[in-house]
């Protein structure tokens, strides 16, 4: 596994429990009535947007789909201003005009966040192809669900990545259902990373997304591999706690394969790693002390979107085109 110092170990445990705790706290304010629409919680996947994403560099740029949270809040985004964007203020990410499944930062690379499944392969491809056409030094990381490999888009953008060897890491993050229809119900290759071979693509080995060092030594080496060679799939295996979304009544798994996997809690495994290691030496006082600073952080978070201000009436109709084109005309 990488040697990495205690700060950044350290930095990774923080985002996971952060991000725990934001879902936590998001489907609590849902309940209330606080948050409107659809809520896709990331409970259970910490360990696979972690880990991806603290193995990118600052330059390289990540898609993801409606479940988006975790991606925006482990690629630096402020709690704050996502929480904000849940309850549709203006000082959310995106203005209060996204909501949860359309986060979105330029500052940080970080481009949602799509409603559409799989509506955001076609762009992640874009974008690597900019990088191909100009010779930038950058890669992509597009995250999608299992449910979005049998669709046109996914084969779509795969294709054309091999064919013009984009340096794009298309991982699936497959947590065994897509809303609630499993994989083996929907796909006639189960193994999704199988599905390179179709496009003359390179295959990953399959990796334990509940294992954090895991996920960030293979994505580190598959971000690599895409800057000089092209495009890798790679199948993440993973698992969400909670419902599809916060209205799924959760008929299609029992409560003992919930709790099964539970057992193998992303967060608690990454905790007894940290604590067992000889060098850096880390305590759990140090754990302990992270837990502080994110509960204190949550909280700040909730405060400052519940007294941020709704985006007033005549509002409506900005943001919708580049240029303000009603005046231009005028």
């Amino acid at each position: 596994m990488a040697n990495l110092s205690k700060e950044a170990l350290l930095r990774m445990y923080y985002h996971m429990v952060l991000i725990r705790r934001f879902e936590e706290k998001s489907a609590e304010l849902y309940q209330k009535g606080e948050i409107g629409g659809f809520l896709h919680l990331y409970i259970g996947h910490e360990a696979t947007g972690v880990g991806a994403v603290h193995a990118m560099r600052a330059e390289d740029h990540v898609f993801t789909a409606y479940r988006d949270h975790g991606i925006a809040l482990a690629r630096g985004l402020e709690a704050r201003a996502c929480m904000a964007e849940l309850l549709g203020r203006t000082t959310g990410v995106s203005g209060g005009r996204g909501g949860s499944m359309h986060f979105a930062s330029r500052e940080h690379n970080f481009w949602g966040g799509y409603g559409i499944v799989g509506g955001h392969l076609p762009l992640a491809a874009g974008v690597a192809l900019r990088a191909r056409y100009n010779n930038e030094d950058y890669a992509v990381l597009c995250l999608m669900g299992d449910g979005s490999t049998n669709i046109g888009y996914f084969h779509e953008s795969l294709n054309i990545s091999a064919v013009w060897d984009l340096p794009v890491v298309w991982l699936i993050e497959n947590n065994q259902y897509g809303m609630g229809t499993a994989v083996e119900r929907a796909s006639g290759q189960t193994e999704l990373r199988k599905r390179a071979i179709a496009y003359g693509m390179k295959e990953w080995k399959p990796v334990d997304g509940m294992n954090v060092m895991e996920v960030y030594d293979e994505v580190s080496a598959a971000l690599k591999y895409a800057r000089e060679n092209g495009p890798v799939l790679m199948e993440v295996l993973t698992y969400r706690f909670q419902g599809h979304s916060m209205g799924d009544p959760e008929r299609y798994r029992t409560a003992d394969e919930i709790a099964k996997y539970r057992e193998d809690d992303p967060i608690q495994k990454f905790r007894n790693y940290l604590t067992e290691l000889k060098r850096p030496k880390i305590t759990l006082e140090d754990l302990n002390q992270i837990e502080v600073q994110v509960r204190d952080e949550i909280a700040e978070a909730e405060n400052f979107a519940v007294e941020s201000e709704l985006p007033a009436l005549e509002t409506l109709t900005e943001k919708i085109y580049v240029r303000d084109l009603e005046r231009e005309v005028q």
